[in-house]
């Protein structure tokens, strides 16, 4: 049975008292989200143009200093994941890999932007080897091979990632320091034999935290180059390729974390804690993923076809929820945002406290008080975050609706359901965050 470890733990701490019913803020927040709809077409006006760019991870060269420090630091965690200590919760390599490139990494890529492109050392490791001259030595011939997998290598990766951090994560598991610095190792070289392989396709749609990295970032205020507009969320003009892997990949951003959440709500920690299911428990959880990814995918598609339907777009299931797939990407971002929030706070104390003063051996004596983010403070702040984003979405799906369409009119009649699916989704995901933080 996954028993999960100190450093992955979220929402630790005491459960705070609502002043009201829990429903009361559940319907507050989804009328916010539908009086934002009311003003949004008020104020209708031109359609904003999709941006004409691929939607591949934008490509650099090598850049010496950054890469070679950046495959430098993959060296020395890897070093402490071997010869410190195994105890997850103060290793530096577990937390490293778990806290700052698994979720820090992303919450500030979908706040500034993808800045990740000079330093992310898979990616690196990638570049140094794509050169003519290697490839003519290792595989006797200089130009690479053709790369047809699209995003199917990324998506897999992925689903292997939440299920090591959220099903394996035992401490004889997915975040053992040992076990996390040969990941780092093996998936290193892995993608410098890739980009060896196939070149810069590669980076484009398969090494996982480039492409993970870069979804987020299209949420950012900055493009760092990238293709999209200025200021927040301008990098979601840019549409989703309409393929089955690329639409699942970042339908997987709000499934996983919704997921998560599903495994932190009192019942199913009480039935781990008090050993229920005391055998097949990882077996139950991957069911649990694969039914709430069957779910979400067909309610979604629903919405997304009966829009595309009532706004006389003339587009199959696929495209109809490609189109309307950035208007998701904000709300996966304030879930992640609300469901972390405690738990990175924890965590980044703990690194800055402990594990940098004693980097192989951990300091078992130093403990972080896991109330140093209030209940009150997760539940406010989550609510905020939740209704926030999920107006944002209504607004990039209003976008997008109002180009697609043939008429002011029938623009207006295909936002109905997606505004449905946007309101029921916001009483979903409040109830849901409420789970393990309130009474």
């Amino acid at each position: 049975m996954a028993s999960q470890g100190t450093v992955l733990a979220h929402n630790l701490g005491e459960h705070y008292e609502l002043p009201l019913p829990l429903t009361l803020f559940v319907v507050g927040g989804a009328a916010v989200v539908l009086l934002s709809f009311l003003l949004v077409i008020r104020l209708r006006g031109e359609a904003t143009p999709l941006v004409e760019a691929p939607d591949t991870v934008p490509q650099r060269g090598f850049s010496p200093v950054p890469g070679v420090l950046s495959l430098v630091a993959v060296a020395a965690v890897a070093y402490l994941g071997f010869a410190g200590t195994q105890e997850p919760s103060e290793s530096l390599a577990s937390v490293v890999f778990w806290v700052l490139l698994w979720i820090a990494v992303p919450l500030l890529c979908g706040l500034v932007g993808d800045f990740t492109r000079p330093v992310n050392p898979f990616a690196n490791a990638a570049r140094l080897l794509d050169s003519p001259r290697v490839r003519k030595a290792v595989l006797a011939r200089s130009k690479p091979l053709a790369y047809r997998s699209g995003w199917w290598p990324a998506l897999v990766l992925f689903v292997l990632l939440v299920l090591g951090e959220l099903v394996f994560n035992s401490e004889t598991g997915s975040i053992k320091p040992a076990f996390v610095a040969t990941t780092l190792l093996l998936y290193t070289v892995l993608s410098g034999f890739l980009g060896l392989v196939y070149g810069a396709p590669w980076l484009e749609r398969g090494e996982v935290f480039s492409v993970l990295w870069n979804t987020w970032g299209r949420q950012g205020f900055f493009r760092f180059g990238a293709p999209g507009g200025r200021g927040l969320a301008g990098g979601l003009d840019v549409p989703f390729e309409r393929r089955p892997s690329r639409v699942l990949l970042v339908l997987l951003l709000l499934i996983s974390i919704n997921f998560d959440g599903l495994l932190a709500t009192p019942d199913w920690v009480k039935h781990i804690a008090t050993d229920k299911f005391s055998s097949g428990t990882e077996l139950q959880e991957i069911g649990i993923l694969v039914v709430l990814a069957a779910v979400v995918l067909a309610v979604f598609t629903g919405f997304a076809v009966a829009s595309a339907r009532l706004g006389a777009h003339g587009s199959g299931p696929l495209a109809a929820l490609a189109g309307l797939l950035p208007s998701l990407v904000p709300i996966a971002y304030g879930y992640l945002v609300a469901h972390n929030l405690s738990y990175l706070a924890i965590e980044t104390k703990s690194l800055f406290g402990s594990l940098l003063q004693h980097p192989l051996n951990g300091n078992a004596s130093y403990r972080v008080d896991n109330n140093l983010v209030p209940s009150s403070v997760q539940w406010y702040v989550g609510l905020g975050v939740i209704v926030a984003v999920h107006v944002i979405a209504v607004v990039l799906a209003h976008r997008h609706l109002a180009r697609s369409a043939p008429d002011e009119r029938i623009a207006l009649r295909s936002e109905y359901p997606w505004l449905v699916a946007m309101v029921a989704y916001t009483a979903f995901s409040l109830y849901l965050i409420a789970q393990p933080v309130v009474a």
